[in-house]
Order: C-alpha cells, then sequence, then structure tokens
C-alpha cells in the first residue's frame, strides 16, 4: 500500500486527508445518530403519562432534555408551561419549533462535510490525474516528435501518478456520496418524525393547560 502512495506522488496525500476525515465523520454520525440518542421509541408516550395531571418538577424536566434529541423538544414545552402556566398555545408551540431547529442543525452536523468531500475527491483525483500527464509530456525529449521517446522511468511514473489518483479520487468519493445519502435519508426521517411527536405532545400540553 505504502508502495502505491509513493508511487502516487504529492497529490495522493490531499486524498488520503480527504479519507481519514470522512472515515471520522461517518463513525461520528453513526454514533450520534442512533435511535435511542435521537428518538427513543418509548420517550414520547413516558412523556404524556407522567404529565397526565401536572407539568413534570424543573429535575424531571432537565432529565427528559438530556435522554436525546426528542426529550430536548418536549422538554421545551415543559418548560414554557413551568416558566408561565398561562402561557397560549402558540407559545408553547414557537417554543417547541425554536428547540426543534436547534435540534435539526445538530442531527444535520457534518453532513455538508461530507458532501463537499464527495464532491471533490474526484476533482482532486482529477488534478493528480493532470499533473501525472504533464509529467509524461515533461519527460519527453525536446524536439522529439515521438511519444515515449524521452526517460521511461519518467513516463512510467506520470502514468502512475495519473492512474492512481484517480482511482483513489474515486474510491474515496463513492463510498463518501453513499454514507451521505444514508445519512441525509436517516436525518429526514427523524426529522418528520419528530414533527409528527412535537404536534401530539403539543396537542398535549394544550389540553393540560386547559
Amino acid at each position: 500500500m505504502f508502495s502505491i502512495i509513493v508511487a502516487a506522488g504529492w497529490p495522493i496525500w490531499p486524498l488520503i486527508a480527504c479519507s481519514v476525515i470522512a472515515l471520522a465523520l461517518v463513525i461520528e454520525r453513526f454514533v450520534s445518530l442512533k435511535t435511542s440518542r435521537v428518538m427513543p421509541p418509548k420517550l414520547l408516550d413516558e412523556a404524556i403519562s407522567v404529565s397526565r395531571d401536572a407539568v413534570p418538577t424543573p429535575e424531571v424536566v432537565s432529565k427528559l432534555e438530556r435522554n436525546s434529541s426528542l426529550g430536548e423538544v418536549l422538554a421545551s414545552g415543559f418548560r414554557t408551561l413551568n416558566a408561565n402556566p398561562a402561557s397560549s398555545e402558540d407559545d408553547i408551540r414557537a417554543s417547541m419549533e425554536a428547540s426543534g431547529r436547534k435540534v435539526a442543525h445538530k442531527l444535520e452536523r457534518y453532513l455538508a462535510a461530507l458532501a463537499t468531500i464527495a464532491s471533490a475527491a474526484p476533482l482532486l483525483g482529477l488534478l493528480g490525474t493532470v499533473i501525472g500527464m504533464i509529467e509524461i509530456f515533461g519527460s519527453q525529449s525536446p524536439g522529439s516528435g515521438a511519444v515515449g521517446s524521452g526517460n521511461p522511468a519518467q513516463l512510467a511514473h506520470g502514468i502512475s501518478i495519473a492512474l492512481y489518483n484517480t482511482a483513489f479520487g474515486l474510491i474515496v468519493a463513492i463510498p463518501t456520496l453513499i454514507f451521505w445519502r444514508y445519512f441525509r435519508s436517516r436525518v429526514d426521517e427523524y426529522l418528520l418524525n419528530l414533527e409528527v411527536a412535537s404536534e401530539r405532545f403539543a396537542r398535549h400540553l394544550n389540553r393540560l393547560r386547559g
């Protein structure tokens, strides 16, 4: 593997950096976007159950907020009623929507970086290809009209740079693009479910307020 990197020349190093960054981001997103950390299946029902008769204490609300992304949104509704029991339904919804926007920003974190790497990696590979081609033509003897009449070692080195960089650029870009599309779809699904859960919880809080 190291011999391939050496043969590819310096243009491959930005691609290696991109691959390392992409791998780190993919691992981070897999951990952060686990269902238990975003939308625990029974959390909404439990939050509604513990607030059948009254709004929970601030300590319980704080615990709910730390539970997950959904808990953060639900806790914002509780906090609004704790701060002002006479809050209107619009006040409750506005508070939960603001919290939802913060949660959405957290869920979408690093997705733009993954998309950038997926887009940039083929271009970096193309850059390496162009540099390799430049070395190929630079290896030709001045005044020689035939390609290949220059230094054979230099010619082979230029070809290796061109091919290795093109291949490595695609190797980095394709998996990164796949993971980006996967995480994008997963975040969109979470956001939709969060919106549905927030709507149900807002109606519950409105009845509780009344």
